[in-house]
């Protein structure tokens, strides 16, 4: 079922629009669990034997198990499914975000406290955050140019994607990482933090929480979601500065963080930024700081089937850099961007919303990548699980 937000900074909803989204959610629910079930079993039972048959060997790659599945009816129903709901979940926000402009652009500007916006009308919006429409999201980052309805329809539009599984503000995966990293690193004490690719700081806020101290900075290239998110912060008592910039070129003195993050960003970046990214963040990190990321699990370690439903966003989801990035090895983007390769560290997390603070706590006493290939890391169903990985700067 879907979330009701509950920050002040959020379109509100009539009833004939709250009983969309929960069928929109609910609808979600049904393709990624029993649909993507019965896909699995389509795999195992036809399409997998089928390959096989012709090859001589079972599928051995995301790429294979994808040809192997295609025009199975099983495929063809989930995929067929999955791309109306992905559209019906934006189109259930849309007039509420509308409707409800006109007050949310006052909320934001009256809005009181200790964090800050600067936004650079020269920046030029890399075009894969502009000139398509990213996850089906029509207008993409910049829908409404530099309004907050961008902004808007992203805050409403996830908590339906996400039926409830990423926390009652979006912040499960903030929370869950910030947490763990706390707790597995406890003499770690960051005094200042970067959010890149934060979209409307929904995960950069569990920073400031975990770290009360420290000065948190978010930035995006978008400038709807970092107006919208400004705003939300400050409605929610957390001071987070939030700079419109880009992550492969960081407007930041040289060793000037102690923690550069980033959540379900690095696929949506080209290859190229990417390497340039992690080469910044290198650049800007002091000696003994941290960079880490919650991504997708790799696919090089993945099964083939489950490293396919990963990618599947990619192929039918309007996210061009998707599979590129999951085909990467996390060990080398860190050493090519300048990280010794023995500070290199992966793991799981389990999802704190649904296991609850102590699971978080004994994930960070114990095997670190555990679990990483397990059906659940990464995917938004029952028992999610997320994936992260880091270096530390020597």
């Amino acid at each position: 079922m879907t979330v009701e937000l509950q920050h002040p900074m959020k379109a509100q909803s009539t009833p004939d629009e709250v009983a969309r989204s929960r069928f929109t959610s609910g609808m979600r629910s049904l393709i990624l669990n029993d649909l993507a079930a019965d896909m699995r079993s389509a795999y195992d039972r036809r399409a997998a034997p089928a390959f096989k048959k012709e090859h001589g060997r079972d599928p051995e790659t995301s790429r294979e198990a994808h040809q192997a599945l295609r025009g199975d009816p099983a495929f063809n129903i989930y995929s067929t499914m999955r791309v109306q709901a992905q559209k019906m979940v934006w189109a259930s926000v849309a007039d509420g975000v509308e409707r409800e402009s006109g007050r949310l652009a006052a909320e934001a500007e009256k809005a009181d406290g200790e964090g800050s916006l600067m936004l650079d009308p020269s920046l030029e919006v890399p075009k894969n955050v502009h000139a398509i429409d990213v996850h089906l999201m029509p207008g993409s980052y910049t829908r409404g140019d530099d309004s907050l309805e961008a902004g808007a329809v992203y805050d409403r539009g996830l908590a339906v994607f996400s039926m409830g599984l990423m926390g009652a503000n979006l912040d499960d995966i903030g929370l869950s990482m910030s947490q763990y990293i706390k707790r597995r690193y406890p003499d770690f004490a960051p005094k200042r933090i970067l959010d890149t690719g934060c979209t409307i700081g929904h995960n950069t806020l569990p920073w400031k929480q975990a770290y009360p101290d420290a000065e948190v900075v978010a930035i995006d290239a978008a400038p709807g979601p970092l107006a919208y998110g400004s705003a939300r912060a400050k409605m929610q008592g957390q001071a987070v500065a939030f700079q419109q910039m880009c992550a492969d070129d960081l407007a930041f003195e040289s060793e000037s963080f102690d923690v550069v993050w980033s959540s379900m960003f690095l696929h949506e970046l080209s290859k190229k930024q990417r390497a340039k990214a992690f080469e910044e963040a290198y650049r800007v990190l002091k000696p003994g700081g941290l960079v880490v990321h919650m991504e997708l699990p790799p696919n090089e370690q993945m099964s083939a089937f489950d490293g396919f439903y990963l990618d599947w966003d990619g192929y039918y989801n309007n996210e061009p850099y998707y599979k590129g990035y999951r085909d990467e090895v996390p060990r080398e983007l860190c050493s090519r961007g300048g990280f010794d390769d023995a500070e290199f560290f992966d793991f799981v997390v389990p999802s704190i919303g649904i296991y609850g603070d102590q699971a978080v706590a004994d994930a960070a006493q114990g095997d670190s990548s555990e679990g990483v290939g397990q059906k659940t890391t990464g995917r938004l169903a029952e028992g999610v699980m997320w994936y992260g990985f880091g270096a530390f700067k020597k």
